[in-house]
């Protein structure tokens, strides 16, 4: 169902070393600039045999919410992406493996919710759901102070860490 043999068994790897800790560098990641899908995606794929640029380049698109558009969750997508590298399908044809990764998806998602209370940006911030979509801010402290996501990408991280180490054998 998988194909990662390019990569090695990365996941096996990840797993031996007992301390992926992808939460804390998810963390780390947004505090120190990155958007909140790249601060998960970076964390979350350290080992899968992408340079941290092009990995950095996938994940761009995906920060507040979708381009600011504060729709899905930057640190939801982030761990999905992740998700996908981890052990996404890719015949176009396989039914029973698209199947099974969206059933995944849907758990980590829903896990994701049951945490925070939404995977929808702005209702995780307390925004209007007629938002508009904003030019991304400068990173103060008064950025960080009020704002969550520092947070949100720490828990996209640890449930992302939470299902490789109980599948270590789907990123092989």
């Amino acid at each position: 169902r998988h194909t990662r043999a390019a990569h090695g068994s990365w996941a096996r790897d990840v797993y031996k070393r007992q301390v992926m800790d992808y939460g804390e560098r998810a963390k780390e990641n947004f505090q120190s600039g990155y958007s909140c899908a790249q601060a998960v995606f970076l964390a979350c794929t350290e080992d899968m045999g992408l340079d941290t640029g092009t990995r950095a380049r996938i994940a761009s698109s995906f920060g507040g919410g979708m381009g600011g558009m504060r729709q899905v969750c930057g640190a939801v997508s982030g761990m999905l992406m992740a998700l996908g590298l981890h052990q996404g399908y890719t015949d176009p044809k396989d039914k029973a493996g698209k199947a099974a990764q969206y059933e995944v998806i849907r758990a980590l998602a829903d896990e994701f919710k049951r945490e925070n209370g939404s995977i929808i940006c702005r209702e995780l911030l307390g925004l209007d759901e007629n938002c508009q979509p904003k030019l991304p801010e400068d990173r103060t402290a008064a950025y960080y102070a009020k704002r969550p996501c520092a947070k949100l990408c720490q828990t996209a991280g640890e449930i992302f860490e939470r299902y490789v180490a109980e599948h270590p054998e789907d990123g092989q």
